[in-house]
């Protein structure tokens, strides 16, 4: 017994010193490469480092020696970043014992103890062949397994087992989907702000996808394993080399400066690293501006490179038979399903047939591609496109004829920017190529959101996604020459970074390029309006009372007609989505089409005097009532109590719900709470009616803080018998499953804050997010009187945070400060709320001076 604990003591202390000795070269190999920013050499010797510790528990434990011990993945392939799992493959001859299974969980156990974290699978030969056949992913982890312990025969029986069962035209098929699939996931674009280093399209990913496909079918699995079969020139190879060092610097930086697995160039590591890799900032861009762009310029190589390889490989797989070759024109032909320029040196000869090339593209549906040859070409011939170039009105008409085609545009676009011929027709775009935009809610570079903007229009011209936005689909449909609006998306942000008001600046580009391009005086003001008034609407609908007949009669009078109307509308909506999947919804859908329908009237001749409009939406409330079967006469009592603001300000359904919820009880003595589904789609809806009282709005405010709940609108009335009538539009609805989980829970507990009068709980100090953290918003207050000094303008500007509304309120209330109306707006993560208000407090000057004081207080994070 003794000498069985001493071995246990022992061994104890052999793995505890291993441990120890692991930590120690870690912080080692780390202190080195801060001197030497040698990123490959850390991979590999934080390989050999995890090697030599895996054998010795491995001898350590003494498991039988019929046992084969793998490394697989990238810890095979001999890349180990710092916080990267360790995968390895413990292989059976035959299904594992009780006692061995025993034997294996404690090898696991004792490497998890040591602080490896372990990726780990015990499989049979047969089991790994059974499951690669029916996962790619397993069989792509198997090729690079490499053997650190145990029998080598079993292991070789394991090489042949897996070359046997490689389908290498299965393999390379399921591949190139899995990418297509992953790119899909980043919007097909490396230009993310915050990219992913190793999935994004550009990304280290892309790189290793060759390099598998390329071992799997014995072409090479090197670049100059490549380059000497031909796939790549020898150049390519050198580029391609360079930036995957690039990327693997950057990520083992990366991993170094989060303390963990992290592989998103985060805004909270960009500025570091920069400064790390000797950037400094410049009068007009920050450090972590130069290194993303570096990083960009690097990304959008490795997307062409991994094209061309992609299908050069794809030939030697698939060879292309006779059959399946087709000539197109004289310049061009069908390869499979690929578009093959006749000549090498065709865009070297005959410029023209640079733009021409991706009118081909649109024109024949079954090309999916170019041939490697061709964007070769293209990417040589790039800077034939000079000034004399687009002089020329042969290209200006194919530039035009590009936009009007009823297929591929955005595909062709997109094509044209990668290999920077897009930028170079449009000196203007070259200059936003991968330029960062610093804000709260835009999450691509100003290139890459102006190309999801015109996907987004072109999706309103496709039946199949006519079911997403039915409205914008039939404007489309009816909108004549459509095309115009990819003219004015293009322009919209091309003028950002160059100082100034980018939309005015942008207006005179986008004048010039129709000028140039033979557009009617017309369209050209047309797109001209479009690019100069492209914010327009969006800060009309979501900062101004859209219930107010002169906000709808200025807007209208500068949209000024229906096709300028419809077609803003229509930018608009393109505009927003195009910023980030996060800043769209259904109540800034809901807005948006509320201004356009009410100009849409007014601008058809409609009146919106304010007695003939009453009139109207008050027989619209009872039309709706008789569908509930109440009568004509049931709302009489309430809505005595109601003046006019109150029926400007809400539309005929609030108004039919207030009363069916009220017309029983105008004078309820315990307060009113209902909530519904959002009529707008998303959230909730939730109104409270409940004798006036002090610090009402600031307790309400508190109550939906505290549950995890966001105002996106709030409308503010007081009835003549002294009653306050309001109603929230409620968004981010908490952990619930559901929305319709929390409307009885807001119905009973904001009733009982509200008849309890709770008192107010202390401000919430919400957590900032990252992206305010990197960019903050310098807080703005500004207080302007209304012509008769009886109500303010209150306008809020903050970087936006949970709790946010409730701090405003208990400013406003302990100065006691009424409010009436709030327009809440939320773009991204900055607020923009407009409130008006009212107190004597606002009418003496060194009040107004130290309650704005004590606001921009409560506004800073």
């Amino acid at each position: 017994m003794l000498s069985s604990a001493a071995t246990l003591a022992d061994a104890g202390s052999a793995f505890a010193r291993l441990k120890a000795s692991i930590q120690a070269e870690r912080a080692a190999l780390q202190a080195r490469f801060r001197e030497s920013a040698d990123g490959s050499a850390v991979l590999r010797e934080h390989c050999r480092l995890i090697d030599r510790t895996l054998k010795d528990v491995w001898r350590q434990l003494q498991l039988p020696a019929s046992l084969a011990f793998l490394a697989v993945g990238g810890y095979g392939r001999g890349e180990l970043y710092p916080h990267s799992d360790i995968d390895v493959l413990i292989l059976l001859k035959d299904p594992a014992s009780s006692e061995l299974a025993a034997k294996i969980e404690d090898l696991v156990g004792r490497l998890w103890d040591m602080g490896l974290e372990l990726g780990h699978s015990v499989r049979t030969v047969a089991e790994c062949v059974e499951e690669a056949a029916k996962d790619v992913t397993v069989m792509t982890s198997l090729l690079e397994a490499r053997l650190l312990a145990g029998s080598r025969e079993l292991f070789a029986g394991f090489v042949r087992a897996r070359s046997e069962c490689t389908d290498t035209q299965a393999f390379f098929k399921a591949k190139r989907f899995e990418q297509e699939q992953r790119h899909i996931k980043f919007q097909d674009s490396p230009y993310s702000l915050e990219p992913n280093l190793k999935e994004a399209p550009g990304g280290l990913r892309d790189l290793q996808v060759v390099l598998w496909i390329g071992r799997a079918t014995g072409l090479g699995n090197t670049w100059p394993q490549l380059a000497r079969r031909g796939l790549i020139t020898a150049e390519e190879a050198r580029q391609v080399h360079r930036h995957h060092r690039l990327l693997q610097n950057l990520r083992v930086r990366l991993h170094y400066a989060a303390g963990r697995r992290e592989d998103r160039l985060l805004f909270d590591f960009q500025e570091s690293l920069a400064h790390d890799l000797g950037y400094s900032a410049t009068a007009h861009r920050r450090a972590g501006e130069q290194l993303m762009q570096a990083y960009f310029r690097a990304a959008k190589a490795i997307t062409q490179l991994n094209t061309i390889l992609l299908q050069n490989i794809g030939a030697e797989i698939f060879p292309v038979r006779t059959s399946d070759a087709e000539v197109i024109n004289d310049k061009f032909s069908r390869l499979g399903e690929l578009l093959d320029a006749h000549r090498a040196d065709l865009f070297e000869r005959d410029p023209a047939a640079i733009l021409e090339s991706f009118l081909v593209m649109q024109q024949h549906s079954e090309l999916k591609g170019m041939t490697a040859k061709t964007l070769r070409a293209l990417w040589r011939a790039r800077e034939r496109i000079d000034a004399a170039y687009r002089r020329d009105p042969r290209n200006r008409a194919a530039f035009l004829s590009l936009l009007q085609q009823p297929r591929g545009i955005v595909h062709e676009l997109r094509r044209m920017n990668q290999y920077g011929i897009l930028g170079r027709y449009l000196p203007a775009f070259r200059r936003i190529v991968g330029q960062m935009q610093h804000d709260l809610f835009h999450v691509y570079t100003v290139d890459q959101h102006i190309l999801a903007v015109v996907r987004n229009l072109r999706r309103f011209t496709m039946l199949e996604f006519s079911h997403e936005y039915p409205l914008c689909s039939r404007l489309m449909a009816g909108l004549e020459r459509h095309w115009l609006l990819y003219v004015a998306a293009i322009f919209h942000d091309i003028a950002k970074g160059r100082g100034g008001d980018h939309s005015q600046l942008g207006k005179v580009d986008a004048r010039r390029f129709c000028r140039e391009h033979g557009l009617s005086s017309d369209d050209t003001d047309l797109v001209a309006f479009l690019v100069e008034h492209h914010l327009t609407m969006s800060s009309v609908a979501q900062k101004q009372d859209l219930f107010d007949p002169e906000v709808i009669r200025r807007f209208a009078d500068i949209v000024g007609t229906e096709r300028r109307l419809v077609a803003l509308y229509l930018l608009t909506v393109a505009d927003i989505r195009g910023t980030s999947p996060k800043v769209w919804n259904a109540w800034k859908s809901k807005l948006l089409e509320d201004l356009f329908q009410a100009t849409t009237h007014m601008l058809k001749g409609g009146k919106l005097e304010a007695d003939q409009y009453i009139q109207s939406k008050q027989s619209e409330v009872k039309r709706l009532l008789r569908l509930y079967e109440l009568s004509d006469t049931v709302q009489d009592a309430l809505w005595r109590n109601f003046d006019v603001p109150y029926f400007l300000r809400y539309d005929a359904q609030e108004i039919a719900w207030h009363t069916r919820m009220l017309h029983s009880r105008p004078s309820a003595e315990q307060p009113v709470v209902k909530a519904r589904l959002s009529p707008a789609g998303e959230g909730l809806q939730a109104m409270i009616y409940v004798r006036d009282q002090r610090d009402l709005f600031a307790r309400i405010c508190g109550y939906f803080g505290s549950v995890g709940l966001s105002i996106v609108d709030a409308k503010i009335y007081t009835t003549r018998h002294g009653y306050a009538l309001d109603t929230f539009q409620l968004m981010d609805v908490g952990n619930e499953p559901h929305p319709r989980d929390m409307i009885s829970k807001i119905e009973d507990e904001l009733t009982g804050w509200l008849a309890n009068q709770v008192p107010l709980p202390p401000p919430i100090r919400g957590r900032v997010s990252r992206r305010v953290k990197h960019f903050p918003i310098t807080p703005e207050v500004r207080i302007v009187p209304d012509e008769k000094g009886q109500y303010y303008s209150l306008s809020i500007t903050a970087g936006d945070r949970t709790g946010l509304l409730y701090a405003i309120a208990l400013v406003l209330s302990r100065y006691g400060v009424s409010l009436h109306t709030a327009k809440i707006v939320t773009l991204g993560e900055r607020a923009e709320d407009v409130l008006v208000v009212s107190g004597a407090a606002l009418s003496n000057p060194k009040t107004v001076l130290q309650f704005e004081t004590d606001l921009l207080a409560a506004l800073h994070p």
